[in-house]
């Protein structure tokens, strides 16, 4: 029934496509370079967002619903004023993009929503075809979309119901389907930018998600999975946006328990099959912490909270657990960092940790020059004396309140963040370095061989991705660096080594060793267990005159200076080429017992 429903639905009743705007100023889709998101034509598009949320759910615990808001079933405020009107609201704000919460509920609810005297157009649509008018008057008001699946069900987060995981409530093979199908939806609309792929990871009753342990609670390779497929099958223009792990572990004093964010993204990072893709995000409030959960109650621990920390403890924390990604350059893990949730009550009390908190965050968000969305963009009260939350309200009357109309103590740090230019123009590429990790099975970056046989049947195969080359090995865990620099590595034909037939002198005197023929390059490699199984070859290259040198990492790391690329493999022996040279050969010790754990590297230059 799910699947007829999804097919039913597959063509939309109202366009999808941007409406015809003013010049935004930008020009879509969006890609990264380094820490920063570009627009098509490489100038920096930084994302001054907020979240527009209702079509995920906005109920209670209990099934009620908030006074004035429209049954948790369509962004809040539409029976109350016109799209439009809402739209230019955010424009005055100075957002140049909304996040846009739903839940997979939602795209296949076929009963329509509340008829609205401020938006009669909406009659008998369903909430998803709401959801499509609201994309097509954002984008038509040349604002860029960011498609935010919040909930599985239509209901307000966060307790235990269901929607802690992105497979709690529904199986990791709907969940992608349901990607599929929001990408596909909107892929003639460019300035619907990204794939916000789940809300706040978090631990249900019995069990923790995971950052890499190859399970069905690992967060790390269903999001790899669904990003690679999204890419690959049904949008390759979105970005994909990564939200580190919300919460593990029991919220009581004795047990251990963190909100870990994005802290395990340095030991293991996403590579993506279109590279310029990944943006990593995080979300803060002051009521949480790095060891809070953010509930009141018993159980909850005595741990600080965010409004807790002195401003410098504050930058330390917030740095250490999600803003590193991007400010330390040039990292197998270096990307976007998007602080997609964050905000405050506007009713804080002068003098309050509230109000401390605030002012510090934005400080630091202006210091980093960090992508940002503001939780909510529209309150639900039917005033904001209600719910001071959000940044602008409409009464049942549609009279306008909020930040633009009845400034609240919130406005001049509002006005600090989103006047704050930061880096503009033109972004220069850098080069990529991007982590390979076949740790529970295979791990193909390359666009070009998901649709190739399989080529070492029955072993756990790693591929760079298309342009990139192999630069880096471990000696243990099968990690492996890959490269841009010293320019792409076009291919057109693979060749599989598994001997020493290419071998032209002994590099590696009385070690194993695979070697690609003659202006061949490698990009992947295969493991059983920890044992090398073959070297896989891009052919085609020019010669290369240089003889190459070996690099040996068997007894501790043999890496350039600098370590360009970050420890792609925490706790083990590295080697690695220069950014101007690439891997030609891999060795390994062949004597019987061995493990067969590559030991040195041959290293050419082109």
């Amino acid at each position: 029934m799910r699947m007829l429903l999804a097919l039913l639905l597959i063509a939309p009743t109202v366009p999808v496509a941007p409406a015809q705007a003013d010049d935004p100023g930008w020009t879509g889709p969006l890609s990264t370079r380094g820490r920063y998101i570009v627009d098509a034509t490489g100038q920096r598009f930084k994302l001054r967002s907020a979240n527009w949320h209702g079509a995920s759910g906005t109920s209670n615990g209990d099934g009620t619903h908030h006074a004035g808001e429209d049954s948790g079933r369509m962004p809040l405020g539409l029976d109350r004023a016109p799209i439009s009107a809402i739209v230019d609201g955010f424009r005055q704000l100075g957002l140049n993009s909304v996040r846009l919460p739903f839940s997979n509920e939602m795209i296949h609810d076929t009963t329509p929503v509340a008829d609205s005297a401020a938006n009669p157009q909406l009659h008998g649509l369903t909430p998803l075809q709401v959801y499509d008018q609201v994309v097509t008057g954002l984008t038509g008001a040349g604002l860029a979309v960011v498609l935010n699946n919040h909930t599985t069900t239509t209901k307000w987060c966060c307790g235990v119901d269901g929607n802690e995981r992105w497979n709690t409530a529904q199986s990791d093979q709907q969940w992608e389907d349901d990607w599929l199908f929001m990408a596909r939806r909107y892929r003639d609309n460019p300035r619907v930018v990204g794939a916000d792929l789940y809300n706040e990871v978090r631990r249900t009753v019995l069990d923790d998600p995971n950052w890499g342990l190859g399970d069905g609670h690992d967060w790390f390779a269903a999001s790899q999975h669904a990003g690679d497929r999204i890419l690959a099958e049904a949008n390759p223009n979105l970005l994909i946006i990564v939200e580190g792990i919300n919460w593990t572990g029991i919220p009581v004093d004795g047990f251990a328990h963190e909100r870990p964010t994005l802290k395990p993204v340095r030991a293991l990072s996403h590579t993506l099959v279109r590279s310029g893709k990944l943006v990593y995000s995080a979300h803060f409030y002051d009521y949480t912490g790095p060891n809070h959960s953010g509930a009141t109650g018993i159980g909850e621990t005595s741990d600080p909270r965010y409004r807790d920390l002195s401003p410098a403890d504050l930058a330390t924390v917030v740095n250490r657990d999600a803003l590193y990604v991007a400010g330390e350059a040039g990292q197998h893990f270096t990307a976007p960092v998007w602080i997609s949730e964050f905000g405050v009550d506007g009713h804080a009390a002068p003098g309050s940790p509230q109000r401390a908190w605030f002012e510090n965050f934005v400080d630091l968000l202006v210091r980093a020059d960090a992508d940002f969305a503001y939780w909510p963009a529209v309150g639900w009260a039917e005033t904001r004396a209600g719910n001071g939350w959000g940044l602008l309200f409409f009464d049942s009357s549609g009279h306008r309140s909020g930040l633009l109309d009845d400034p609240d103590w919130r406005s001049a740090a509002w006005q600090r963040l989103r006047g704050t230019t930061g880096r503009q123009g033109y972004v220069d590429p850098v080069p990529v370095r991007s982590m390979l990790g076949p740790d529970h099975g295979d791990f193909i970056a390359s666009l070009r061989l998901r649709a190739e046989p399989d080529w070492d049947r029955g072993a756990r195969k790693a591929a760079c991705p298309d342009g990139q080359r192999l630069i880096g090995l471990s000696h243990k865990a099968n990690r492996g660096l890959c490269t841009d620099t010293a320019g792409a590595t076009a291919w057109t034909a693979y060749q599989v080594v598994t001997d020493e037939r290419f071998v032209t002198r002994d590099w590696a005197s009385g070690y194993t060793k695979f070697q690609c023929p003659d202006g061949g390059r490698m990009i992947g490699y295969a493991v059983r267990g920890a044992a090398m199984s073959s070297g896989l070859c891009a052919n085609g290259q020019p010669v290369s005159a240089d003889p190459g040198r070996t690099v040996w990492f068997d007894r501790g790391d043999n890496r350039p200076a600098g370590n360009p690329g970050g420890d792609f493999a925490s706790g083990n022996y590295k080697g690695q080429c220069s950014d101007d040279e690439y891997v030609a050969g891999i060795a390994w010790t062949g004597r019987i017992g061995s493990s067969r754990t590559p030991d040195a590297l041959l290293c050419r230059r082109s």
